[in-house]
């Protein structure tokens, strides 16, 4: 009979090495990668049901366990277990993403008469009038979540501000962009 190998959480001190990570110890996360990386790879794998794909969630997912693991808190639960949560929620990130991206092929793509790409053209005319009108936090944090589809906790991050200044930011903007626009 061939038994299955799970690696054993006791015999490893996943926090201790998710704070050597915080301290910029890179063996921590060779130790974390070199003892888990199989079973990371097949959540990954198990959400995106593609290789290149999981292998490609897992390399980024490893990344931000390296960039983010000062934001580790015991008392939120387990270390491995948030290491595991990295990489599902990249994984999701990931498919998300492959859902919004826009098939291109000609079939899928309906003819526009002139008529309809002359109107399409005065709106996207007006709109980037209008976008040009609105402050750089605001249009920056539009743009990032209407057009290149990050949520607003992945705004917050990427702009380095609060959660609540990005949501704000946006609806202000859409609000000023609605008014623009009529």
């Amino acid at each position: 009979m061939t038994e299955k190998y799970s690696p054993d959480p006791s015999d490893f001190d996943y926090e201790a090495a998710l704070l050597a990570c915080a301290r910029g110890e890179k063996f921590a996360l060779q130790a974390i990668y070199a003892r888990d990386s199989r079973w990371l790879f097949a959540v990954a794998y198990r959400i995106v049901k593609r290789r290149e794909l999981a292998e490609e969630v897992l390399h980024d997912a490893m990344v931000k366990v390296w960039n983010r693991s000062r934001l580790y808190s015991p008392a939120l639960g387990s270390a491995r277990g948030w290491v595991y949560t990295v990489v599902r929620n990249q994984a999701l990130n990931a498919v998300r993403k492959r859902l919004m991206e826009v098939s291109t092929e000609e079939h899928d793509v309906p003819e526009l008469s002139t008529n309809d790409n002359q109107e399409l053209a005065q709106e996207a005319e007006k709109l980037s009038v209008c976008l040009g009108k609105l402050d750089e936090t605001k249009r920056n944090a539009i743009v990032l979540a209407f057009v290149d589809g990050y949520t607003h906790e992945q705004i917050a991050e990427r702009l380095n501000s609060p959660l609540g200044s990005v949501k704000s930011w946006i609806r202000r903007g859409l609000l000023k962009l609605k008014e623009c626009l009529s």
